[in-house]
């Protein structure tokens, strides 16, 4: 057991300040990252500075007609919610598959987006990691890298970022609100996680001492057509292998609107954007959902033992675009036949 020092803050600027007064101290929210890697070695603080009694607990409706969530809003309860339930369907989907119920009622949202990696050689003092202590090397490349990334990776670090939520929020386009001794500030969500490079010890933009202190969504009228799926090695409490959150807006026959994010495949997650530019005003079917599809994941470079997530993200995508298609206009079936997912299926694969 290392000692530490514990404060509750009651308010941000509290909060903010206990946290500069140490390059060790960390926040505290439900613990359920936090205090595993304690336990582990990987994660010594001098000092927790608990936010749990922060004024950040709601959710609520903003003036723009989107939502305010804060940061220590309870997982279960947001998933819950019923305007996520029915504005933001994926949101709810990408939390219940997060985790446990019991992991779920103690987790916030804020500790979910700043999780960090469940690479097996981060989360081993007694084996090299350049994300736990730079410098020492990368052996996941050469060694069990199976559930690790095919996207965005370096030389220096092949790590997944772990969080389903943040993957239903990047591809919703929300904003973080961070609380820092200079004031505050918003970050998206999709540029809030960093890609490894040649510093993969830094997990996202945010500074020693920033707070995030709320969650933001926009009025995103396709967001009430998303949806998340997740594929895992068991049905259940298990990160994804691969997993893509979508929402879609057919007229016609053609794709109007699309956003598109993937999980479980990069150090952060993965918005599409270049399949999304080559879906708009295509046809909604299988061809143009492959095409475009192959064009985002045209850039990966997979290892030795992981190679299968690629065509495992191209069947799980365009089943689930397939899927968005149907219910836009049943009657076309999206070009999909029942069991085809593109000109060259991968499948079936159980998407629980």
């Amino acid at each position: 057991m290392k000692p530490f020092r514990f404060e509750r803050a009651t308010d941000a600027e509290a909060a903010v300040t206990a946290l500069g007064s140490s390059p060790r101290a960390r926040y505290l929210g439900g613990g359920t990252n936090l205090v595993d890697l304690m336990k582990l070695g990987v994660e010594q603080p001098d000092l927790l500075v608990d936010v749990t009694a922060l004024p950040h607990t709601a959710v609520e409706h903003t003036s723009a007609g989107g939502l305010l969530i804060g940061a220590a809003v309870r997982n279960s309860d947001l998933a819950a919610d019923h305007a996520v339930r029915t504005r933001y369907p994926a949101l709810s989907q990408a939390l219940l598959a997060g985790a446990s119920g019991q992991l779920r009622n103690a987790a916030t949202v804020g500790g979910n987006l700043l999780q960090r990696t469940r690479c097996p050689y981060f989360q081993d003092p007694g084996k090299p990691c350049n994300k736990r202590e730079p410098g020492t090397g990368c052996p996941a490349r050469e060694g069990a890298h199976r559930e690790l990334a095919v996207l965005g990776a370096s030389p220096s670090c092949v790590a997944t970022h772990p969080s389903d939520m943040a993957v239903a929020l990047t591809a919703l386009d929300a904003r973080v609100h961070v609380r820092s001794r200079a004031g505050t500030r918003t970050v998206p969500v999709a540029g809030l996680h960093r890609l490894p490079g040649d510093s993969p010890e830094h997990d996202t933009v945010l500074e020693h001492g920033d707070l995030i202190t709320h969650v933001e969504l926009g009025a995103v009228p396709e967001a009430a057509d998303s949806v998340y799926r997740k594929v895992r090695d068991r049905a259940s409490y298990s990160f994804a292998l691969v997993s893509v959150a979508a929402a879609l807006r057919v007229d016609g026959g053609f794709v109007r609107r699309v956003r598109l994010a993937f999980g479980g495949v990069a150090a952060r997650p993965w918005r599409a954007r270049t399949a999304e530019e080559r879906l708009l005003g295509a046809p909604a079917g299988a061809e143009s959902f492959a095409r475009a599809v192959d064009a985002e994941l045209a850039p990966a470079e997979p290892l030795r033992d992981n190679a299968f997530k690629v065509p495992l993200l191209r069947s799980l995508t365009v089943r689930t675009l397939a899927e968005l298609a149907e219910r836009a206009e049943p009657s076309g079936r999206a070009g999909l036949r029942p069991g085809d997912d593109g000109p060259h299926p991968e499948g079936p694969w159980e998407t629980p």
